[in-house]
């Protein structure tokens, strides 16, 4: 079992979709997010989600599936537009910068 363990965190660990992300690049990455999403990760308006305090690991998945079209509904076609260009590194930090920022209360 132990075996399997450990197997599964090495994959996690080495899936872009888990990459180490610098939440102050993401910051600097995240102008384009804000027009939806707030300047803090908070929405304006309420047909777009909070990003603020989510969990990086979500957001990156989350990324990662607009970016191969495996989301669909909502905005699916506006963020996969968004998310065509950016690189896994953008991804993980831009993941990183909106969890590291405090929740909508």
């Amino acid at each position: 079992m132990r075996n399997v363990a450990g197997i599964l965190a090495l994959l996690v660990a080495s899936s872009p979709v888990f990459a180490q992300g610098n939440s102050a690049d993401g910051q600097s990455k995240s102008a384009s997010c804000a027009a939806c999403h707030g300047a803090n990760g908070k929405a304006t308006n309420s047909i777009y989600p909070n990003l603020a305090g989510q969990n990086a690991e979500y957001l990156a998945l989350s990324l990662h599936a607009y970016k191969k079209g495996g989301r669909s509904g909502g905005q699916a076609g506006v963020m996969q537009a968004f998310t065509a260009s950016l690189s896994d590194q953008d991804i993980s930090d831009l993941a990183a910068y909106y969890a590291s920022l405090a929740p909508l209360k």
